[in-house]
Parts: structure tokens; sequence; C-alpha cells
């Protein structure tokens, strides 16, 4: 993936600065690959997910507490379902409080705790240069880019 002049400059400055043993040896041996690769391998950041498919989403659901939704709230997830066939954006808040509130009742619990998990993941060492917020599991960030940092990046990053 092509990186703006901005995240590329911001991908130097880390490559410039960073200090771990195997990235510098890959470093003072013009390894892009290798520094690339380093990149490519999950940190301790979370974020929150930009994309959640549909069938994730209902893989989630607690078939005991499903069973026993209000039929408004069947109602109200059939017609999510219909909207949202093609995935959505968990970053959104608004999103999260929606599926939230579907599930409110008491005996959503177990559903809420699933669906809070399925909406995060841990960002790429690469990912992690562009992340926005915390990115604690209590409080995850933001994807600004999201995807494998690749040799040509890095090239491209010790050219600009």
């Amino acid at each position: 993936m092509a990186l703006t002049p901005a995240q590329l400059s911001t991908l130097k400055a880390a490559i410039n600065a960073e200090t771990d043993a195997a990235f510098v040896a890959s470093r003072t041996a013009n390894n892009e690959q290798g520094m690339a690769d380093w990149y490519n391998v999950a940190s301790t950041f979370v974020g929150w997910k930009s994309r959640v498919t549909l069938l994730e989403t209902g893989q989630a659901f607690n078939g005991t507490e499903w069973a026993a939704m209000t039929s408004a709230n069947h109602t109200r997830l059939t017609d999510v379902a219909l909207w949202i066939s093609t995935g959505y954006d968990a970053s959104k808040a608004d999103i999260r409080a929606m599926f939230n509130d579907i599930w409110s009742a008491a005996g959503g619990a177990v559903t809420r705790a699933s669906l809070l998990a399925l909406w995060k993941r841990v960002a790429l060492r690469g990912e992690k240069l562009y992340c926005t917020g915390t990115g604690s599991d209590a409080s995850p960030g933001g994807f600004v880019f999201e995807g494998n940092i690749t040799a040509q990046n890095v090239s491209d990053a010790l050219r600009s």
C-alpha cells in the first residue's frame, strides 16, 4: 500500500530512531525487507476494528440470550442486519452503542462482552506508528493506516 508523504516521513523517523537489536541489524545491512518484516509483527497497541462482518458478529451472539430477546429487539437486529450486510466499522462509537442497546437487557451480558472482544484487535508495529488514542484494552485507539509495511514503503521512506 502506498503511504502518503507525511506517513513516509513518520516511517523514516521511526526507522532512524528504532533501537531494537534485530531491527538495527537490518537497518545496518540495508535490509529493507527485514525492516518491513519487523514492522509487520504484532505490537501491544489495541485498536477498534474498522471492518467487522455480519458473520463474525452473528457468531458472537449467545444463543440463549438471543432466544430470550424481546421481539422489538429481534426486529431491530433484523433491520440492522439488512443494512450492514457487507459489514460495518466498529471504530464508530454510535455503531457500538447501537449493538449494546439492542443487547442491553440483563440477559445480554455475554453477547455484549463477546461483541466488545470482537470489535478490537492488536495493531502491527507499522500500523501503531499511525494510530491515535491510548491503545489499551480498556481504551482502544484508532487506526489511521491499516495493513503491512512493505519493503517498498521502507525504501520510499528512506529516500524521502
